[in-house]
């Protein structure tokens, strides 16, 4: 290990017989290098942060999005801890509760839905905090798997990242022990709410994630709690009037190179290559929501204005933007009609293109408001096409580099 890499932290000798990593405080020293491309990456990132917090106001009801958004959320951000859930079952058990087919582990997605909108009610209360921290590791891991690991409680051993059948003798990452984990987690809040004026937010954004993954406070659901520290971060200094920014999906695409990011700080004091990384992230991340804000515009007033006539029509159109899995019972009950009028209209909706019946059952059958789920995979879809290119590149680009040089004729 190289000096520079003390710039992140040190491996401390444990009376164990393990090392483990305690992280020096934030800011990083020597300071961050922000100039050059980094810099540029910055701009591009405020802009496109910028332009999603506007989007966002021209929704009828930026709300109904953001409800959207943050289901979306919990389940890709569950999902990279393994759980296999879809945005669909979540909507499905929201509707309709447990139901035979219905995935065990939906109660981790639910869990975090809550968790979400929990930390975001609770910052217009106090601020950004190790109290509501702990707040959401208590909502997060209520009654679900790792629930027996002290929910909403700081860690009082030691824990360790690998995989199956890892121990403390070869884990990937050995985070501080136990006696540090509270002082470390004081730095971290007082660097949280001390560096507001001395750097720019984004970059600050990218540190503490780091900086919290780095010390994995709890005994599980660190990933899922680190990845909202950054959208509570962002609304509670109001870069975002509304929790649109997520990076769930951009680092479920990225992972390798999250993981490789992470570790060259640890490593190698490598502070600057993972800030461009959460930058780049910012950036493709905000394109996509705002996109995706500006097709939902578009689908609903196409939509309102093909059924304009029809009241019933209209009324389950915005319905279906807060919740869009519905059966005829439930169609019956948000439009006050009777059962054959509500099934009618569904049945109508469905002809259109606009429902899809997705049980095949004669009875209790249930619909989706396609189109409009569509517009948040198309997200998932295109990041992992995006991603799947960059790998060709560059395993293209490997290959020729390998090539022996080109006699000269």
């Amino acid at each position: 290990m190289n000096d520079s890499a003390h710039r992140a932290g040190r491996w401390i000798q444990q009376s164990t017989g393990y090392k483990a990593f305690v992280p020096a405080p934030l800011p990083p020293d020597p300071p961050l290098r922000l100039d050059g491309p980094i810099q540029a990456m910055l701009s591009q990132a405020d802009r496109d942060l910028g332009r999603l917090d506007a989007v966002a106001t021209l929704l009828p009801n930026p709300d109904l999005f953001v409800a959207m958004y943050v289901r979306h959320e919990a389940v890709l951000s569950s999902q990279i801890e393994g759980t296999q859930s879809t945005l669909e079952d979540v909507l499905a058990f929201e509707a309709e509760g447990q139901q035979e087919g219905t995935p065990k582990d939906i109660e981790e997605v639910v869990n975090y839905v809550r968790a979400m909108n929990h930390a975001l009610a609770r910052l217009a209360e106090f601020p950004l905090s190790l109290r509501l921290l702990r707040e959401v590791h208590a909502q997060l891991m209520q009654g679900v798997r790792g629930g027996d690991k002290s929910p909403g409680e700081f860690r009082t051993s030691q824990n360790w990242i690998g995989g199956a059948g890892v121990s403390l003798r070869n884990a990937a990452f050995i985070p501080p022990p136990p006696h540090e984990v509270l002082p470390q987690l004081g730095q971290l809040e007082t660097f949280l709410h001390a560096s507001r004026d001395q750097m720019p937010l984004l970059v600050r954004c990218a540190l503490v994630h780091a900086q919290f993954e780095t010390i994995h406070p709890f005994l599980d659901g660190n990933g899922r709690v680190g990845r909202l520290l950054i959208t509570l971060m962002l609304c509670a200094e109001g870069a975002l009037t509304r929790p649109l920014l997520y990076l769930s999906l951009y680092l479920k695409t990225h992972r390798a190179e999250y993981y490789d990011r992470l570790t060259a700080i640890r490593s190698q004091g490598h502070w600057e290559p993972w800030v461009g990384f959460f930058l780049r992230g910012v950036s493709q991340t905000a394109r996509a929501a705002a996109q995706t804000a500006r097709d939902i515009i578009q689908l609903r007033e196409a939509h309102r204005a093909a059924v304009a006539s029809n009241a019933r029509a209209l009324r389950l159109l915005d319905h279906l933007l807060v919740q869009p899995s519905v059966s005829a019972p439930r169609a019956t009950q948000w439009l006050d009609c009777s059962f054959p009028t509500a099934l009618k209209l569904l049945q109508d909706l469905e002809a259109r293109g606009w429902l899809r019946e997705v049980t095949g059952y004669g009875r209790n059958r249930q619909w989706r408001y396609q189109p409009y789920l569509d517009l948040f995979h198309r997200e998932a879809v295109e990041a992992q096409m995006a991603d799947a290119a960059n790998a060709t590149s560059q395993r293209t680009a490997s290959a020729f580099s390998a090539l022996p040089p080109t006699p000269n004729p």
